[in-house]
């Protein structure tokens, strides 16, 4: 309890309102929130390039720069996009509401506010963001080649290796791109949209190198989380295995370590574990005659250039 006592959520509420403003602050700091204030959208644009507070609940018609163009701004930013915006508002409208979602907010609360309703939805919408941020974070430091697009094909949030992976790829294309290049999105994209079918998968050529697409889930109504893997294509692995006397997995954990993989890498790519990968790794060593993985690499590369 001491630990959340000390931890208090920054709430930075943008509205050109004396009353409305002074009414959340008071709301807010009552029900345990740190509150930052702003009056128009440049004013809250500047206030979050200092300090990035935990939610924006943000009035969608001010002077200025409004509500909307404000949080597109803000979402432009990967360093702010997981950051949630509730947009308050009298307008009510279809059209407004659905500007405000296209925009990037997460809800959408009408004014006269309802304190208890409102309370609730920021404690929710905290909540949210912290568990995916948190978990983008924890899968940005395992080196796995995840990532998730909408079903345009946008990309939402990447790892970094599975961004490396894609300027390998497709070297045309900008590392920092919105969006997946046209052949992914064509031929596995909007193909596997359907969000009830889980662990999909599909396979692409690009050149000599084949790339395993794999749809794990929907992790939301417009968010879909797929993995990359590099499978071979055969002909290499037996060519190390007839060649150099190899079982067939003591093969594949060799071409991996030729394309520069690491043990954990080549344990996902295979599902076995590294420590098993470390073993299969030994008995390569011992039957080409050589003390490290460099020195097994070159050997594989100068095999399959023949």
């Amino acid at each position: 309890m001491a630990s959340e006592a000390l931890r208090r959520d920054t709430i930075l509420v943008v509205d050109d309102t004396p009353e409305t403003l002074g009414f959340l602050t008071d709301t807010l700091d009552h029900a345990g929130y740190t509150v930052l204030i702003a009056t128009d959208g440049e004013g809250a644009l500047d206030l979050v390039d200092q300090i990035t507070p935990d939610l924006v609940l943000m009035d969608a018609v001010m002077p200025g720069m409004g509500g909307f163009e404000a949080c597109r701004r803000l979402k432009r930013d990967k360093l702010l996009a997981h950051l949630p915006v509730v947009f308050m508002t009298g307008l009510s409208q279809t059209e407004h509401v659905v500007e405000g979602l296209a925009a990037g907010g997460v809800d959408y609360v009408t004014k006269p506010i309802v304190v208890d309703e409102l309370l609730a939805r920021i404690r929710v919408h905290l909540t949210n963001a912290r568990v995916a941020h948190g978990t983008h974070v924890a899968l940005d430091a395992t080196g796995r080649f995840l990532l998730s697009t909408d079903r345009s094909g946008r990309i939402l949030w990447c790892t970094p290796k599975a961004r490396e992976l894609l300027a390998e790829l497709f070297p045309a294309q900008s590392e920092t791109a919105a969006s997946l290049p046209t052949a992914l999105i064509e031929q596995f994209i909007q193909p596997r949209q359907d969000a009830n079918r889980s662990a999909s998968r599909s396979t692409l050529e690009i050149g000599s190198r084949r790339i395993e697409i794999t749809m794990l889930s929907a992790l939301g109504p417009d968010e879909l989380l797929f993995r990359l893997t590099e499978v071979m294509t055969g002909n290499e692995e037996q060519v190390l295995q007839k060649s150099l006397s190899l079982t067939s997995r003591e093969s594949e954990v060799l071409l991996w370590i030729s394309r520069g993989k690491s043990n954990r890498e080549i344990g996902e790519i295979l599902t076995i574990s590294p420590r098993t990968v470390n073993k299969h790794l030994e008995q390569v060593f011992v039957k080409l005659g050589v003390e490290n993985r460099a020195s097994a690499a070159a050997r594989a590369v100068r095999t399959l250039a023949r």
